[in-house]
C-alpha cells in the first residue's frame, strides 16, 4: 500500500485518530460543525479542504509557502469558499491537547513569529509515500515509487507480476478502490497461472 507523510512535529501522532487525520472523506463526518486545520498546498491538501467545507464550520489552510501548487481549476475553486481561510508562509509546528487535540502552534515562517491558536482537528495533507522500496530493481517503478504497470491491467511488464491497491492507486486511496483492484489481480494471476505457466507434474 501507501503510508500518508506526516508533518513531523510533536504531539502529532499522540493525538492521530483522536483529532488528527489524513483522509477527510474517511474522517471528516466527525468534525461536523467544527474549526479544523488543513495543511499541504498541492491538488491533494485542496481537495481535503473541497471536502471538509461542506463538513465543518471553519477551515483554515497553513501553507508554509506563499502561492499553492495546486491547479489553477482546485485553487479557485477554494478561493470562492467563505468558510475557508488561508494562512500563506506558515507551517504547523506543534499539535496539543488533553485526550484529544485541542490546539495548533503554528509558526511564520517569514519572521518565526509563533502562536497557538484552538482547534478541533488537522488534517495533513502532503502526500503518501507508497510502501514499494523492497520493489526497486524487481519491476518497473514510476519516479514517485508508485508501481508502473501496463495500462488498463493490474499486471506489471514482468511476467506473473500483479499489484493492486495503493501500491499503485496514487489518485483514490480507498479501500474500495483497493479492494476492487485486488480482486482484478487476483482475476488476472488465476488467468495467468491456468494459461500461461506449465503444467505441475502428477505426483
Amino acid at each position: 500500500g501507501a503510508s500518508a507523510r506526516h508533518l513531523g512535529v510533536a504531539g502529532e501522532e499522540k493525538f492521530l485518530g483522536r483529532g488528527v487525520a489524513t483522509c477527510a472523506v474517511c474522517d471528516g463526518a466527525h468534525f461536523r460543525g467544527m474549526k479544523v486545520a488543513v495543511s499541504g498546498g498541492g491538488d491533494s491538501a485542496l481537495e481535503e479542504v473541497l471536502q471538509l467545507s461542506r463538513i465543518a464550520r471553519e477551515v483554515h489552510v497553513f501553507h508554509r509557502r506563499d502561492a499553492f501548487r495546486a491547479s489553477a481549476v482546485m485553487q479557485k475553486r477554494v478561493f470562492a469558499l467563505d468558510n475557508v481561510r488561508i494562512h500563506w508562509n506558515t507551517e504547523v509546528v506543534e499539535v496539543s491537547g488533553d485526550r484529544r487535540m485541542q490546539a495548533l502552534k503554528v509558526r511564520d515562517v517569514t519572521n518565526a513569529a509563533e502562536r497557538t491558536e484552538p482547534f478541533d482537528g488537522l488534517f495533513v495533507a502532503i502526500g503518501h509515500q507508497p510502501n514499494t522500496g523492497f520493489l526497486e530493481g524487481h519491476v518497473p517503478l514510476r519516479a514517485d515509487g508508485y508501481v508502473l504497470t501496463v495500462e488498463g491491467e493490474t499486471r506489471t511488464s514482468v511476467s506473473g507480476v500483479f499489484v493492486a491497491g495503493d501500491a499503485v492507486d496514487f489518485r483514490y486511496r480507498q479501500a474500495v478502490t483497493a479492494a476492487a483492484s485486488g480482486c482484478r489481480a487476483a482475476l488476472e494471476a488465476e488467468r495467468f497461472l491456468m494459461l500461461e505457466c506449465p503444467a505441475v507434474p502428477a505426483g
